[in-house]
């Protein structure tokens, strides 16, 4: 495997930009270090440890203790089939569904909503929409009890 297959291209991309609205739950200091295909970042902060943020369930957590450590974890059981949403991938470009350099995969219902991890809630969005939308809606829900309902209202602007 090689890991960039499943990683985005971090270059040309006004990460600061992207991410303001992600303050918090990302921290005031880290280092952005690897973007899965589904947008989801991980980083690397003052302690040296890696952190993920996983933007579609708007969840951050502490995943390795270091660099190696996250290096050596990939190896073990699915964590690199679950970091790097590997079956997911591979399964999109069976689909033939390609990224363009400013998209990622998203789902068009965020699994933070209820939507199901399957390939026909998977679809290319452009990444900016992605982590702003997904910020927003983490904001909206972030203080929510467990299991509360979500009524989504889609507006089409015709």
């Amino acid at each position: 495997m090689d890991i960039n297959d499943y990683l985005i291209d971090q270059a040309g991309k006004d990460w600061p930009t992207l991410l303001k609205d992600w303050m918090p739950p990302l921290p005031p200091a880290f280092t952005l270090w690897l973007v899965n295909r589904f947008g989801d970042l991980f980083v690397v902060t003052d302690d040296d440890a890696v952190h993920m943020l996983d933007v579609s369930a708007a969840a951050f957590k502490r995943v390795a203790d270091n660099r190696d450590h996250f290096a050596t974890l990939l190896d073990i059981d699915a964590n690199a089939n679950n970091w790097l949403m590997i079956p997911f991938v591979d399964a999109c470009r069976a689909a033939n569904m390609p990224l363009r350099p400013n998209q990622c995969y998203g789902f068009k219902v965020p699994p933070l909503l209820g939507g199901k991890y399957e390939l026909a809630n998977i679809a290319p969005t452009d990444i900016t929409v992605h982590y702003s939308l997904l910020a927003d809606i983490y904001k909206q829900t972030k203080d929510l009890p467990e299991g509360t309902p979500i009524k989504v209202a889609v507006f089409d602007k015709k």
